[in-house]
Formats: structure tokens, C-alpha cells, sequence
């Protein structure tokens, strides 16, 4: 019957979202990709509602209604406009937490999406993606983590849009996760309230270019492209030898070099058709030089995004 609303799920499932990263260097709050590693719920439907986070990751996270997972189910409920059904929603992640690998934008799509499901899909792809980025205030990271791959995607009062790019052959990701927090806050209330006409142009140029290289596979011009004056040069201060590898990368095998959303870690694009241990080591080499502990870490780029599996 037209307009009858989806029945509740009544079954286990589970959700599954990865990690981001956003930015890229000029694409400011615009352009992400996704990493594998992952925000896991599994939910339960049953009588009452009950939050169990597992794992370190999430030690001192909140064990109940006032969770950020449960509050992004909620969000679901809001925009489908029916009351969210009870469930048992076991909670684990293997992302690092402020560490600008987009925690928060995978527990929010996680949410969100199991929510969704609960609610029997009333929402469609866009609609989620919508509640995810008005919630999080831009969409660079909630939208690689719900469709996988490289996202270009824009937010205004008209809606939420935006193109998926499958990653070039050969491209991978080099990460420097260090083993310290900086919250998202801090890192935009170092950012200049008025930009230049000429920090606007390279912007605007630089953001176009790295669009177009990841569209045609011109691994030849990342290094080139991905330079930016709108959010690094601020932030350098704040994550201690970021200059050094935005300048330097490139010269021990890295493709590019970039910020990974507001930080600290840093993200390097690699050839996977070349050895990572000399970029390895020069990374491992500006933490020492900084006093600084953390992983090095390569990846492809996750082309799955969100998964719901209806056979938990």
C-alpha cells in the first residue's frame, strides 16, 4: 500500500563503517577517502534498549542512551519521523579516537545506518548521507565512510551531493598515526577567520587539479595538487614535523603528503608498485627528531564503505 511505512527489522544485523580520511590537502571539508579500519555495531532487537561499548578503544564512553552511536540512531528516527525501536547495540572500533582518522564520522554513519535498519530502510542512501553531514556540519568524512572510495561532496541549504570516485590503480595510503589526541575544535579555532584572494585562487585551483588527478589516475601530479594554504600552514604549529613532511615526503617515495582531516595524523599517497620502507623510515625519523611515539601504517583504500549484514 503506497505510503505505508517499512516494517521494523526484527532480526540481528550488523554495521560496519570505516575509517577517513578528509581533506587531502586543499579539498577543505569537501573531499575524503576511506581507510579499513572500522566502527562495528551489532544490534539486537529486543524489549528494552541497552548500550554495551566494548574494547579499549572505547573505555569511558558512555553506557547508555547518551552515546554518540545511539544518539546518530536517533537521528535516523528524527528524519524517518517514527520512534526508534528498542535493541541491544554492542559497540567496537579499531579507529583511534581524535586522531583525524574520522572516529566520529564512522560511530555517526554507523549510527545513523543501523538505525535506518531497525527502522526497515526508510531512508534511501542520500537521505542518510544528508543526516550524517548536517550533523557533523560538512560531509569529507561521513561520506567516504558511508560509500567507500574517494568522495567529492558539497553541503548547502539545497542538500547534500556529491561523486564517487573508484581509487586510480596502483594508488595506496602510507598513515602516521602519533600516539597523541588533538580534537577537532582545537584545530579549526587555530584557522583564520578571512582568507586572501590568493590563498582563495590556490585553493580553488589546487582542490579542482587533485579532483581531476584521482578522477584520471594522474598519480603524476598528487604532489603537485595537493598543496594547500587554507588549513596546514595553521595547524603545523599543533602536530609537530607536519612541515617537514608536507616539504619532504615526496623525495623518500610518497605520491603526496597531507593532513589527515584536523589531525595529527598524516597522510601519505604511495605507488603500490614501489617499496614503502624508505617512506617508512623517513616517518619513523621526523617522530624520533620530535620527540614523538606512534605507528606507521599502509593501506588500500576501502572501496566497500558501510556494510549491513542482515545475517548476524
Amino acid at each position: 500500500m503506497p505510503g505505508t511505512p517499512p516494517p521494523p527489522q526484527t532480526t540481528p544485523f550488523t554495521v560496519r563503517a570505516p575509517a577517513s580520511s578528509a581533506n587531502l590537502g586543499p579539498g577543505f571539508d569537501s573531499l575524503g577517502l576511506s581507510v579499513p579500519l572500522y566502527t562495528t555495531l551489532r544490534v539486537t532487537p529486543q524489549a528494552t534498549t541497552q548500550v554495551v561499548p566494548l574494547g579499549p578503544e572505547l573505555d569511558g564512553t558512555p553506557a547508555d542512551e547518551s552515546n554518540y552511536v545511539y544518539r546518530a540512531m536517533q537521528l535516523a528516527a528524527t528524519r524517518a519521523g517514527r520512534p526508534l525501536p528498542p535493541a541491544r547495540i554492542e559497540i567496537e572500533t579499531d579507529v583511534p579516537l581524535a586522531r583525524g582518522l574520522g572516529s566520529s564520522a564512522a560511530a555517526l554513519v554507523a549510527g545513523i545506518v543501523a538505525g535506518n535498519e531497525l527502522l526497515g530502510r526508510p531512508l534511501d542512501d542520500l537521505a542518510v548521507l544528508d543526516v550524517a553531514a548536517r550533523e557533523e556540519g560538512h560531509p569529507d568524512n561521513v561520506a567516504p565512510a558511508l560509500f567507500g572510495g574517494i568522495v567529492v561532496a558539497t553541503l548547502d541549504k539545497l542538500g547534500t551531493h556529491y561523486v564517487r570516485l573508484d581509487p586510480p590503480a596502483h594508488l595506496g595510503v602510507t598513515v602516521l598515526i602519533p600516539d597523541f589526541e588533538l580534537s577537532t575544535s582545537k584545530a579549526r579555532a587555530v584557522l583564520p577567520k578571512e582568507y586572501s584572494r590568493a590563498d582563495a585562487v590556490h585553493a580553488l585551483s589546487h582542490a579542482a587539479l587533485l579532483a581531476a588527478a584521482l578522477a584520471q589516475g594522474r598519480l603524476d601530479l598528487l604532489r603537485h595538487a595537493m598543496q594547500d594554504y587554507i588549513h596546514q600552514i595553521w595547524r603545523a604549529p599543533l602536530v609537530p614535523g607536519l612541515s617537514d613532511i608536507l616539504e619532504e615526503a615526496w623525495k623518500h617515495g610518497a605520491l603526496g603528503a597531507a593532513l589527515s582531516g584536523a589531525g595529527p595524523t598524516v597522510l601519505c599517497f604511495h605507488d603500490t608498485r614501489e617499496p614503502t620502507a624508505p617512506l617508512h623510515a623517513y616517518l619513523h625519523g621526523v617522530m624520533k627528531r620530535n620527540g614523538l611515539e606512534g605507528r606507521v601504517m599502509d593501506f588500500p583504500i576501502d572501496t566497500a564503505g558501510t556494510l549491513v549484514d542482515r545475517d548476524a
